[in-house]
């Protein structure tokens, strides 16, 4: 009977995600910028507090311009955007024609062993308000410290892998693969709401 109590106790401090009640647990989101995208997730855009895995069939797909007008509002409101080990020297120019201001982001270089943990621990911070990282290694394991690392410190993390990982399961809130024969974004998974059954592209 303890555990049943012990279990009460923790669905009414709600610290246990109920499947059946996703969208009541659910932080409010961070707008994507594209109005197609933002109308299909359960948050209304990005998940704060969260993971976010974008999965890439190459480098320089258009995965940064997903991301620049929410980078761009948030650097402009004077909030901290920082890349982690990214595998490009960052182009400023493009940055700022993007609307990013440069003065509220940040670059971290690591080597790839530090990379990881270099990530999480921006994410955990509580100084940033967009954390994106290159995880090339992660197993199931380290992304599910990065969500928490996420949701301890407040912060949109973005994950960019390989869309070869796209078949193993993970952690993170929300996952959305690139089709480049579409040109368009797939929702793989948005916790605390239904899968779309098809591809979006991007509408600002």
């Amino acid at each position: 009977m303890g555990e049943v109590l012990a279990l009460d106790e923790l669905m009414a401090a709600r610290t246990v995600w109920r499947a059946s009640r996703g969208s009541a647990l659910n932080h409010e989101g961070e707008s994507t910028g594209h109005a197609n995208l933002d109308a299909v997730l359960p948050t209304g855009g990005w998940p704060r507090k969260a993971l976010t895995e974008l999965l890439l069939p190459a480098d320089g797909v258009g995965e940064i311009a997903l991301l620049l007008p929410t980078l761009a509002r948030m650097t402009a409101a004077g909030k901290r955007v920082v890349l982690v080990a990214p595998p490009y020297i960052p182009y400023a120019p493009a940055w700022q024609s993007g609307g990013v201001e440069l003065a509220g982001m940040e670059v971290v270089e690591a080597e790839s062993r530090d990379a990881l943990w270099a990530f999480e621990q921006c994410l955990r911070s509580g100084a940033c308000s967009a954390v994106l990282g290159w995880p090339k290694t992660a197993d199931a394991r380290a992304l599910r410290r990065l969500q928490v690392a996420a949701d301890s410190g407040d912060c949109c993390g973005f994950a960019l892998r390989d869309r070869r990982h796209a078949v193993n399961a993970s952690p993170a809130a929300l996952r959305l693969e690139y089709l480049p024969a579409q040109d368009a974004w797939q929702v793989r998974k948005c916790r605390g709401g239904q899968v779309p059954s098809q591809p979006l592209r991007l509408v600002q």
